[in-house]
């Protein structure tokens, strides 16, 4: 036996060994933390970019919504090169851990450089806020794209990658309890009246923050699945091998549309109680509003691990899904007034989605499994980046749809509405959501991998890897 063969039979082994070891409390915390760490810029993006752009930065829905769009097709070029970076990363700490190291400080800079507002022209700051987001997302790109990753080479047990990724939510959801019930109120406090300066304090200090958690989540991890050192396959194999994935093509299906939902109902809650409820105290409701709805949330994930080892993790996400759309589509029928029913309807919303939030990640996780198993080739940085790029995209047409639903239904600034605003607004709330989410689930209907097809990969790849490392 030749050397080189022993050397690559010592490293499957030992991939093997690791691969099968159940993961402490204390990694998947330490996990964890770097999407709360992710989602105290993230979240921000998600709640507040859009109402920032226009009520406090000074430019119109419209420039806004278009904003998004473009930096998108920059995305659609960088998400799959970081992809094949990441994959052809080799270090002493592994392909992905290096990343959301290396990527930590840069993070926290441009979080924080997104949500100033400079005194230049209108078209100076169009190209400020040009030149920012862009170099935000490729950060968000070269930092969670390894983050997420990172999941699907910590563990090859089904049971734990699920947990991970309950627990990585859980954290997550925290840090959107303190985004959703703080940081208006820090904007309020830290600006005196002048939102510019309070945003700038308040994403001073969650940029912070993140930067820390970071740093935790690299030093308390440790990647085990590793590829077969002797598989054979370039770039463009990888990608023919994506294009051959079934389950991989529903994915990133499901998470574009998802992530358009996400993005364009979580845009207008803010309009929602600001302009249709429209309460003198209307902030300190959106807030509360949303820290009930991410508590309904948290508890949901705590129940997605039980029924997803029960009933598959794909029928899970069906029934989490079809929940959503229909506590979705009752806020069309609420009035202004109704506001503790709107609270009881958010919860239930909430509730079930929480179901399905683990279920995204570890199914990822899943269709690189199904790759290997499939094709013989282990490519987890490219699967992730072509769906990450997906939630991307979505992130970006969801706000521009949003900026440009507004537009349509004749939305002013920082003014009284007219009825039409007003019912583009409820419907960007209600109904519109409604029919994307129901969107999501019939796309679970052609993915294929059920709860009998992962025990199946699971165990067959155990086994090849038992065989070569024999």
């Amino acid at each position: 036996m030749s050397t080189e063969t022993q050397i690559i039979g010592q490293t499957t082994q030992a991939s093997l060994k690791s691969s099968t070891e159940k993961l402490s409390i204390r990694e998947k915390v330490g996990y964890a933390l770097g999407d709360t760490a992710a989602n105290f810029i993230f979240q921000t993006m998600v709640m507040f970019q859009l109402a920032f752009y226009t009520d406090t930065f000074g430019i119109t829905a419209a420039a806004a919504g278009t904003l998004l769009v473009v930096v998108r097709v920059w995305d659609a070029i960088f998400d799959p090169i970081m992809g094949i970076v990441a994959d052809k990363t080799n270090t002493r700490w592994g392909k992905f851990r290096p990343w959301v190291l290396g990527t930590a400080l840069p993070f926290g800079i441009m979080g924080f450089l997104a949500f100033m507002t400079p005194d230049f022209s209108v078209d100076g700051k169009l190209i400020y806020a040009y030149v920012t987001y862009i170099v935000l997302m490729m950060i968000y790109s070269a930092n969670n794209l390894p983050y997420s990753a990172l999941s699907g080479v910590m563990t090859g047990d089904l049971g734990d990658r699920t947990s991970l990724s309950s627990y990585r939510f859980v954290f997550a959801m925290l840090a959107q309890l303190v985004i959703q019930g703080l940081a208006l109120p820090m904007v309020s406090y830290f600006g005196e009246g002048n939102s510019a300066v309070g945003y700038q304090y308040t994403m001073g200090i969650f940029s912070s923050l993140a930067v820390v958690l970071f740093v935790v989540t690299f030093l308390s991890t440790k990647e085990r699945i590793h590829p077969d050192p002797a598989q054979k396959g370039t770039i463009k194999d990888h990608f023919a091998d994506l294009l051959k994935n079934g389950p991989w093509g529903v994915m990133f299906i499901l998470t574009l549309i998802l992530f358009i939902t996400l993005a364009m109902r979580g845009s207008v809650v803010f309009y929602y109680f600001r302009y249709f409820v429209a309460t003198e105290n209307y902030a300190t409701t959106f807030s509360f509003f949303n820290v009930f709805g991410t508590v309904a949330t948290i508890i949901g994930i705590f129940f997605s691990k039980g029924l997803a080892m029960k009933f598959g993790k794909r029928n899970v996400f069906i029934g989490g899904l079809a929940g959503t759309a229909l506590f979705c589509a009752l806020f069309f029928f609420l009035p202004p007034t109704a506001i503790e029913l709107m609270f009881a309807t958010e919860m239930l919303r909430q509730f079930v989605y929480g179901f399905t939030i683990p279920l995204l990640w570890a199914m990822m996780a899943d269709v690189a499994d199904y790759s290997e198993w499939k094709n013989k080739r282990r490519a987890t940085g490219i699967v992730f980046s072509a769906i990450v790029f997906a939630l991307k995209a979505g992130l970006g047409f969801g706000g521009a749809i949003t900026g440009y639903i507004l537009s349509a239904y004749g939305y002013v600034p920082n003014a009284a509405q007219n009825g039409d605003a007003l019912s583009g607004i409820v419907m960007t709330m209600s109904i519109y959501p409604a029919i994307t989410f129901a969107l999501c689930a019939v796309c679970l209907f052609f993915y294929s991998i059920d709860k009998q097809a992962e025990i199946q990969i699971t165990t067959e790849l155990a086994e090849r890897r038992k065989l070569f490392a024999s």
